[in-house]
């Protein structure tokens, strides 16, 4: 009967290669090691988004819970609409026993390259409920024109 256990060659596992390489496509892609991307990924976060655009615009939702609106930058340069800002969360819990204080503390950052058309000097952001809007409406030349059919008959 053939072992399903990978089978070891002076302590090196057969599958070492193959997972060397792994990590090399990774930072050749990403184009930082693995263990820093990870590293990256618990000091930081990034809001998340939905995006829409309608005949007079672009909208932009992102979910800020926690998030003082006073904490965020609303910036539109380039054709880049940018989010930044920190959030700071502080949980304190105090019983009989035992006093806790948890904290969490930390800047995020979303980048959003706006369509041709629109116009970066006709933007508005309002935040409730934990979600910034940001609308951002086209020039009048980039809204879509209707055009009339007539009837030969």
């Amino acid at each position: 009967m053939k072992s399903l256990i990978p089978a070891r060659t002076n302590g090196v596992v057969l599958l070492d290669p193959m997972c060397n390489e792994m990590d090399e496509m990774f930072q050749r892609f990403f184009g930082w090691p693995v263990e820093a991307q990870q590293e990256t990924q618990a000091m930081t976060w990034a809001p998340r988004v939905d995006i829409s655009e309608t005949d007079k615009g672009l909208v932009v939702k992102a979910d800020l819970p926690g998030v003082d609106p006073k904490d965020v930058e609303v910036t539109v340069r380039d054709g880049i609409l940018t989010i930044r800002g920190e959030k700071k969360e502080e949980h304190e819990e105090k019983q009989k026993n035992f006093h806790r204080v948890e904290r969490f503390c930390g800047q995020f950052f979303r980048s959003i390259p706006l369509p041709t058309g629109a116009d970066e000097s006709n933007v508005v952001a309002t935040s409730g409920r934990g979600v910034l809007t940001v609308t951002i409406l086209k020039k009048p030349e980039a809204q879509p024109k209707k055009i009339a059919v007539n009837s030969q008959d």
